[in-house]
This record gives structure tokens, sequence and C-alpha cells, in this order.
């Protein structure tokens, strides 16, 4: 069972598409989120979720103080799942956070989204190939605000992501067959 780890919708169960997603596990998001609590990038955050599934980690965000959330999901079934557990997130925070729910292709969403964004999570199928992860984030740092923060989810098995100018990596991870890897504003890591 998925569901939220902490926060103000803490323990709520999350449903999670049926076919072609791939949660992150709760280990795993716990290890996430208490690295983004203590270097306090939570609150008050614009998040965006591209290849979310489920939505747990925006929404884990979200429980936790980030003020808006936008969820990118290409399938079709897998973005209602997303806006059934936004819909159930927003009524248990009961806050003013936004939550949005856009069922695109992650490229489409970026050529025509408006950020800035604050913390961005990347949890792309595992047979997205590297040059197409590489043009995605390419997408993406236009819409990045100052110091922003980028989570990228793989295999362990993958290799580093190539990260376009304008990013910079800052960390690695591996839980077991999971691999994180952060990258921010390249203004931000000098």
């Amino acid at each position: 069972m998925t569901r939220i780890i902490a926060g103000r919708a803490g323990s709520l169960p999350l449903d999670v598409p049926d076919a072609g997603t791939r949660p992150t596990s709760d280990r795993v998001r716990e290890s996430l989120f208490g690295a983004l609590e203590s270097a306090d990038v939570l609150d008050g955050a614009a998040v965006l979720d591209l290849y979310a599934g489920s939505g747990a980690l925006a929404l884990e965000a979200v429980s936790r103080g980030a003020a808006s959330a936008d969820l990118v999901e290409k399938s079709a079934r897998a973005a209602a799942v997303a806006q059934r557990n936004a819909g159930r997130v927003a009524k248990a925070v009961g806050t003013d956070a936004v939550i949005r729910v856009h069922r695109s292709a992650a490229d489409a969403y970026l050529r025509a989204a408006r950020g800035p964004f604050d913390l961005v999570f990347l949890d792309p199928p595992y047979d997205v190939g590297e040059a197409e992860l590489a043009a995605t984030l390419a997408l993406l740092v236009p819409l990045l605000a100052p110091g922003a923060d980028v989570v990228i989810e793989r295999a362990a098995r993958s290799p580093q992501p190539s990260l376009p100018p304008g990013l910079a990596a800052t960390r690695d991870k591996r839980y077991g067959d999971t691999a994180l890897w952060w990258a921010t504003t390249a203004d931000a890591a000098v």
C-alpha cells in the first residue's frame, strides 16, 4: 500500500495505477523527504512532478507544506488515479495549496508551462533513454526558480543523467534497485 508518510495528510492511503507505473517505495520517499525537510526546501514551494504516476511525490510535498503542485502524467488511467489522490490530499490538508493534474507527455507540458518551480521530481519509466531524459531536462531549465532542486529517480544500474547547462549535480543516493540524483540550478551550486 502506498500512503502519504508525514505532514498534514500523513497516513492517508493513495491509490496506485494498476499498470504502467513504478511507485517510489515508502523507504525511498521517507529518506528523500527527510533530506528535503532538513534543507528547508518544502515550505511554500512550487512543485512539479513529471511522470507523476499516482502523484505520491508531489502530494507528499503538499502534505509537508508545499504551496502548489503540478502533476504531469501521460497515461489517462494514471492521471485519473493522480486526480483522485490529489482530491483526497487537498481535503486532508485543508489549506489553500493548489494541486493541478495535467494529462500530458512531460515534454509537451514543459513546452507550454509557466514556472518558476522550486522543486521538481522526475521519475520517468525505466525505458526512457538517456538522450530523451537529457532533452526533457533541457526543456525544464528555463522553468526553474533560482536555487531550485531537481530530483531524478532511475534504476540503480542507469548511468548518471546528463545534465544540461543551467543544472549542476549535487548528490546521488542508491536504495537497492533505485537511484536518486539531485541537481540544482547552476547559479545556486557555486
